[in-house]
């Protein structure tokens, strides 16, 4: 994927048809990036550039429950890419 805005956006969409929050606050987050489950929200440290922002959602997407779905054709392939991209777990 491209280290582009656009890029950040249809990540960001994915996590927003999926109804989970993006948040970008201040933070001493060890990762980057805090996912609050039972809320549905994610918060990143908004001091992480435009790839570290990409690269940390593009982690942290296959770790959520996302519904496929729910989820328009664009943001279906999107998800697919970054679900494909991951390494396998042992």
């Amino acid at each position: 994927m491209k280290i582009t805005q656009a890029s950040l956006t249809k990540i960001e969409q994915i996590l927003e048809e999926a109804n989970y929050i993006v948040r970008y606050e201040r933070g001493t987050f060890q990762s980057g990036y805090c996912i609050l489950e039972d809320r549905k929200v994610v918060v990143l440290n908004k001091f992480l550039q435009l790839e570290g922002r990409i690269n940390t959602l593009m982690d942290i997407v296959p770790q959520l429950q996302i519904d496929r779905e729910q989820l328009t054709a664009e943001a279906r392939k999107t998800y697919d890419d970054i679900v494909e991209k991951q390494p396998l777990k042992s």
